[in-house]
This record gives structure tokens, C-alpha cells and sequence, in this order.
């Protein structure tokens, strides 16, 4: 079963959430917000909503400019209607809308900014957080501008689906060695277009989403994270161990885990780890629950 939610989000923008199997009649555990990183969508989280829905109530979301959700209007000021305010007030919007109330939050990469923000400022809507693969510390105006010039290499538009799994997983400049979780991530954001696949999203709109946080640290929100937190690193993503393990400090109630043969988009690359990394969390935050 896979059902579609639309939900509106902060200033009007439609959003469609989904279920990926029908929520059980007695859950035994709190419900889940899973919320994709930057040029996701909703259906990477399939396989994980499907085990964790065995025994709870989980909902995906496709965040504003992503999957099916509506992109901000031609006319928007981007940098408002794409920062961090705006995806943080959706987040809020689904939680309340859908009744899912205190929740988990599991974000990967900037859907994890997106739950420790909220966590931070509604503390009473959330119940855990899981961080996946996302940094602290500001990136950096080089960074941004490596993205910019990695968009314009793209080769667009791919032949077939298959091109872009192929060139995302082993043929892009940023691949050190086939990642096959890299390209399977890549080729399901990606549309027939009348010319060929093309991305479901506006890269132009994703640098200027990514330009509202990458300048900045977000140390301070992170410390007023008072709910049970795991921070989750792949053995080669983004997230360094020596910053994983400081986040930790820094949260009043954090926790680590590190998932070896994994990248930053681990929960393709290991799912079996993956979900060997959250369950005793879960377990742990369902536990502890009033």
C-alpha cells in the first residue's frame, strides 16, 4: 500500500507526504517523520518506512521543490520561501496536520538540519531525533561554489534512467570508486522529460536552498536539543568522525553510531546496518516514553 497525503505547508505551498504500508490498528512505538536531504524525495525512504511500519505509524515527506510537492511560486523571494524557516514550518505543519505528535524525527543530510531546528523550537512536538549524515559546522562559500560547478557538469538530459545511475554512481568527477547507492539514489529524482531524464527538482532553486544554511554553523540549535538523539555516520560520508562524536557531546542526550561500507547515502549503500543502527535506539526512546 502506498497513499499519498497533501498537506499545506508554510505560506500555501502544497506538500505531499506518503504512507508506504497501512499503519498498524495498535501501534507499539511513537510515529515517525521521515524527511529526505537536499534533491531527495519521499520514495528513498520506502524500504525503511516499510520495517518501521511494521509496529508504528510512519509518514514521508516530500519536502517544498522536491518528489511531488509544490515548488515555490516563479515569482517568490527564493531565499524566503527556500530557507530554513520555511522547510522547518513545513515539517511543523505535517507533524500538527496528521496528528503524529510527539514524533521521530529521522532526517538525512539537510532533512536532518530540518528535525534538530524543530526539535529545538517546538520540543513539545518531538519525541527523538535520528541524524543522518549532516554536518554542524558551516561548509563554506567554496562549497557552494564546487556545487555550482558540479551542477554544470551534469550531462543533461540522460538517454535513459539507467545513464543517470551510471553516471551518478560511476562516471561523475566526484566518485572516487563505483558507488552504487550513490547512483540508485540519484536515478530516482530523475523524470522522462520530452528530451530525456532530467531532475525532478531546479538545481538553481537547490543552490539557493542549500545557500540559506551552508554559510553557517548550527551548533547552538543543536545544544538545545533536549530529546534522545542518535547521530548515524557512514564510514566514508560527509559527517567526520571527530565532528560525529562532538556533536554527541554537544547534545544533551546523544548517541553514535557509525555504519562501516557506507557513504553519505547510507541507508541505500547498508540497509541492513541501517537498520541495525536504529532499532535499539527506537526500541530504547519507546521504552523510555511516559
Amino acid at each position: 500500500m502506498v497513499q499519498r497525503i497533501d498537506v499545506t505547508g508554510a505560506d500555501g505551498v502544497r506538500l505531499a507526504a506518503w504512507e508506504f504500508r497501512e499503519p498498524p490498528a495498535e501501534p507499539r512505538h511513537p510515529p515517525v517523520l521521515l524527511l529526505h536531504g537536499l534533491m531527495g524525495r519521499a520514495l528513498h525512504w520506502a524500504g525503511t518506512a516499510r520495517w518501521l511500519g511494521e509496529d508504528r505509524r510512519v509518514v514521508a515527506l516530500d519536502q517544498r521543490g522536491h518528489g511531488q510537492s509544490e515548488w515555490p511560486p516563479v515569482d517568490a523571494d527564493l531565499r524566503g520561501a527556500l530557507g530554513r524557516e520555511a522547510f522547518v514550518a513545513d515539517a511543523e505543519a505535517v507533524i500538527e496536520r496528521l496528528g503524529l505528535a510527539p514524533v521521530v524525527l529521522i532526517g538525512h543530510s539537510m532533512g536532518a538540519l530540518t528535525a534538530w531546528q524543530l526539535a529545538a523550537r517546538r520540543p513539545e512536538l518531538v519525541q527523538a531525533v535520528v541524524i543522518c549524515d549532516m554536518r554542524a559546522s558551516a561548509l563554506g562559500e567554496a562549497s557552494q561554489q564546487e556545487w555550482e560547478e558540479w551542477f554544470r557538469r551534469w550531462p543533461l538530459p540522460f538517454p535513459t534512467q539507467d545513464a543517470a545511475r551510471r553516471w551518478f554512481g560511476e562516471d561523475d568527477p566526484r566518485v572516487e570508486r563505483p558507488d552504487p547507492g550513490r547512483g540508485a539514489f540519484f536515478a530516482e529524482v530523475m523524470h522522462r522529460a520530452p528530451d530525456g531524464w532530467r531532475p525532478l527538482f531546479s538545481r538553481h532553486q537547490m543552490l539557493t536552498a542549500r545557500a540559506t544554511w551552508v554559510h553557517d554553523a548550527h551548533w547552538e540549535e543543536l545544544a538545545q536539543v533536549r530529546c534522545p538523539t542518535l547521530v548515524v555516520r557512514g564510514l566514508d560520508g560527509e559527517l567526520g568522525r571527530a565532528e560525529a562524536q562532538e556533536m554527541v557531546r554537544v547534545l544533551p542526550a546523544g548517541r553514535y553510531a557509525e555504519i562501516p561500507d557506507a557513504g553519505h547515502y547510507l541507508h541505500y549503500d547498508q540497509p541492513a546496518a541501517w537498520r541495525a543502527a536504529l532499532e535499539p535506539f527506537l526500541d530504547s526512546v519507546t521504552a523510555a516514553a511516559p
